[in-house]
């Protein structure tokens, strides 16, 4: 049984620690090379070596699906930190001329300073900033810079899913690399070979001090360290899709949540410690960004929790991560009922993932709208005493709430339109005022679209019993097996036949 204050942490190994790489061992992959670094047990590579298989694996990953078209406009989120680093630094080296096989998309770079989330100075943040602007210049793709408040001035159209043009399959991509080829050598080798330097685009100034309070004031006001990552990582999501869309950008480094700008992540099958040897023996420079969980205990987060769990398997059993991201990849919730398969739902207000909180009587929908609305502490009312209220959508599928109930509690009008992952860290958030403008925006919309849509359907005329909608009676009548413009006596004969 598991108990409350038990130890989680393993024991040190009984058996002897793997033996290090001696002068008489060679690389396992040109079997001539004094091994530098050490993956797993008796996985020792020499320098050249780990080079080839750490950029196969980033090459691998864009390359298996032809995610990325030649010629396409890529934004690279780089944070500062050792995996988004590495990242650039493998994008910069395939785009050279050195390179074998050239990567062909025009690549742009996104920093956001989340500096007023963790409660830091402006000194501190200023300094981060000039560190992180002199990588970028070395780096010498186009750049931008965007704060974190920066959300306090979002456009409420961040939170739909605009629709992505389809670009087919084998032929489309052997067509954009034809083009690419054509454009390529009309334009000259030269200018090809690597994007011109361009000049920093995004925010014209720092942020205000109102918006930077209001942030402060957001984050602060979340009770649990796992909202606020969660928080964290959603207005982060916002704001690089924004910058995106606003600079013509359809890729970001594969989920499709977004329609338009398609989310890859090419370092998910890299592990920290190859992250770690890569950038140490090639000197990858980095920037140093504490995040709301730096510095905190493991158990304070369910991030926390589940990265300590993760790496600890991962350490025993090499293959651990790369097994828990391929089997995430084939989960698929199944369609609703009345839903056709390949028509899309309607998608989470924060997250904009499909709803997984149906709206009819589910156990989903009863565990995520009743444990949220109904006050754990109110005394239970006598079913003499409790109020009949009649709600004027009964029937129409809506979440268990009524109009007047909308109108009183804008919350509830917020909470309905959220998946059920999303419910549960709104929990933790008192009051829905700190709330960015744009969010609290789409979701009046949003309610009141449903209520325009419901007033029409009470509307429409309503076919009769077993008839179809918008059929002509002949066709009706074709259908239910009668014999166009024959009497009743007629049709009685032939049924009788």
């Amino acid at each position: 049984m598991c108990e409350v204050g038990e130890d989680y942490r393993e024991p040190a190994p009984a058996g002897p620690p793997p033996p290090r790489p001696c002068r008489e061992q060679k690389c396992v992959k040109c079997k001539e090379g004094l091994p530098v670094v050490v993956i797993r047990a008796g996985d020792a590579f020499c320098r050249d070596c780990f080079k080839v298989f750490y950029v196969h694996k980033f090459r691998a990953v864009l390359g298996k699906n032809r995610l990325v078209f030649p010629g396409e406009k890529v934004l690279l989120a780089w944070s500062g930190g050792p995996s988004s680093s590495s990242m650039l630094w493998q994008v910069l080296e395939g785009l050279s001329q050195d390179s074998a096989k050239r990567l062909r998309f025009v690549p742009g770079v996104v920093f956001a300073d989340e500096g007023a989330a963790c409660g830091r100075s402006p000194e501190d943040r200023a300094k981060t900033l000039a560190e992180a602007k002199l990588v970028l210049q070395t780096v010498g793709f186009p750049w931008h810079i965007v704060a974190l408040e920066e959300v306090f001035s979002l456009p409420p159209s961040v939170l739909r899913c605009s629709a992505r043009e389809l670009v087919g399959t084998e032929g489309a991509y052997k067509a954009a690399v034809d083009s690419f080829l054509q454009q390529h050598h009309v334009l000259g080798e030269e200018k090809q070979s690597r994007p011109c330097p361009q000049h920093p685009q995004g925010r014209a100034g720092p942020p205000t001090a109102g918006q930077t309070e209001a942030l402060s004031r957001l984050f602060n006001s979340v009770k649990t360290l796992t909202a606020k990552e969660e928080l964290l990582q959603t207005l982060r999501t916002h704001l690089i899709l924004h910058v995106a869309r606003t600079h013509g950008y359809s890729k970001g480094f594969s989920d499709e949540r977004h329609g338009d700008v398609v989310v890859v992540r090419p370092m998910r099958e890299h592990t920290l410690k190859e992250v770690a040897f890569y950038n140490r023996l090639f000197a990858v420079p980095s920037v140093f960004t504490p995040a709301v969980d730096t510095k905190a205990p493991e158990k304070a987060s369910i991030h926390r929790l589940m990265e300590a769990f993760i790496l600890r398997l991962q350490a025993q059993f090499p293959s651990t991560v790369s097994t828990v991201y391929r089997t995430s990849e084939k989960l698929v919730k199944a369609p609703r009922d009345g839903c056709a398969a390949g028509t899309p739902g309607p998608r989470c207000l924060l997250c904009m993932c499909v709803l997984d909180v149906d709206t009819a009587d589910s156990a989903t929908a009863f565990g995520a709208q009743t444990s949220s609305q109904l006050p754990q502490t109110q005394p239970p009312i006598a079913e003499a005493e409790a109020p009949t209220v009649s709600c004027c959508h009964s029937g129409m599928g809506r979440a268990q709430h009524c109009c007047r109930m909308e109108e009183d509690d804008p919350r509830a009008c917020v909470m309905e339109q959220l998946c059920y992952g999303c419910r549960v860290n709104m929990k933790d958030l008192p009051s829905l005022d700190p709330l960015p403008p744009y969010i609290l925006a789409e979701a009046q919309l949003r309610s009141q679209r449903a209520e325009a849509e419901q007033e029409i359907q009470e509307h429409l005329l309503e076919a009769e019993d077993g008839a179809r909608p918008g059929a002509t009676s002949a066709e009706q009548a074709h259908e239910d097996g009668a014999r166009p413009g024959a009497t009743s006596a007629e049709q009685e004969g032939a049924d009788g036949l």
